[in-house]
């Protein structure tokens, strides 16, 4: 039986996340543990990219949809045995991206993804972003844990 952390809010993001305003892209962590994780990004319209992106039909860029995802998967990096706190989780490659339909300010974007692989600080996660259960852009993502002094936990 998998154990399954529930409900991580933004005090509890903010705590393994270093990112702030206007860059923090998770509202909230649904569940997760050492393999899986559900997550949420609430698009608003007051979000500084839709400024120019475009103006008139505001959507989403492609890039910030890969970093929500990013972002998201630390929920899982951060339950793997290497991880202690104070280290930091970098995104180090990006394949196999589709973006299959915008997404716009007022969707609700839903992340799910799944540990493909770990080993000594290194590892892939599949992720899939949805908007009520439509699949908006997918991708599989590779990290590295490295601690804040730069140094590799490998």
């Amino acid at each position: 039986m998998r154990l399954y952390y529930k409900a991580v809010d933004i005090y509890e993001i903010l705590k393994f996340l270093p990112h702030r305003y206007p860059f923090l892209l998770v509202d909230r962590v649904l569940e997760a543990d050492e393999k899986r994780f559900r997550a949420i990004k609430n698009v608003t319209f007051n979000e500084p990219q839709f400024q120019g992106h475009f103006p008139g039909y505001p959507i989403m860029p492609g890039v910030l949809l890969i970093e929500a995802m990013a972002q998201g998967s630390v929920a899982v990096v951060v339950r793997q045995p290497e991880f202690k706190p104070g280290m930091l989780v970098f995104l180090v490659g990006v394949e196999e991206a589709r973006f299959r339909k915008p997404v716009v300010p007022g969707d609700t974007l839903l992340l799910e993804g799944e540990l493909l692989g770990y080993r000594r600080g290194l590892g892939r996660v599949r992720v899939e972003a949805r908007v009520e259960g439509e699949l908006r852009a997918e991708a599989t993502l590779s990290f590295v844990l490295r601690s804040e002094s730069g140094g590799s936990v490998a």
